[in-house]
């Protein structure tokens, strides 16, 4: 036994690692999320959504995103019509967890580590706005492919983006980078 702990023991600390960070992290958001009332949307969501709507103005959308006045998630209004609702899960959390589970699981330099971390969490972050963005000004123009758009084609954005940053992370700073 102890013959096959030294053998795969670069895999057990990956695996330790990784869940420990995810477990923590997730434990540590749903606190977060229960320090709010049940008909509350949460800061982060709030923050995800109105960057969104700040996006499309930029880009001369008449695009409204507001608090629900009885319910915890945010109405999106594009040309006077209501397209969608942006809810706690639409704020990249919970990617954000994986990224940061998956990055110090295949830690490197604490330095370098620490910095791609901030920098991927921001990068990820925009990138979820643009997303939200994106997927508001299509479901308005193509409704009949919302299911599609929604489920499908932009998870595939943000967790193929954060499959890139992983990737580039390994090859170039993890303490396996060659």
């Amino acid at each position: 036994m102890k013959k096959y702990l030294v053998q795969f023991k670069p895999f057990l600390i990956f695996v330790g690692v990784f869940f420990l960070t995810y477990i923590v992290f997730t434990l540590l958001y749903k606190f977060y999320l229960n320090s709010y009332q049940p008909d509350e949307l949460d800061a982060i969501t709030m923050v995800s959504g109105k960057n969104s709507e700040q996006l499309l103005k930029l880009l001369n959308y008449d695009v409204i995103i507001q608090k629900s006045s009885q319910n915890p998630w945010q109405e999106i209004i594009l040309n006077g019509r209501f397209i969608a609702r942006i809810v706690e899960g639409c704020n990249a959390v919970s990617v954000m967890i994986l990224f940061v589970s998956f990055v110090a699981a295949f830690s490197g330099n604490l330095k370098k580590t620490l910095l791609f971390i901030v920098l991927g969490l921001i990068s990820i972050y925009v990138l979820n706005v643009i997303r939200i963005s994106l997927l508001i000004v299509l479901v308005y123009h193509f409704p009949q492919y919302t299911h599609f758009l929604h489920g499908t084609f932009f998870p595939l954005m943000i967790y193929g983006y954060v499959f890139v940053l992983w990737i580039f992370w390994i090859n170039r700073f993890s303490k396996y980078a060659k």
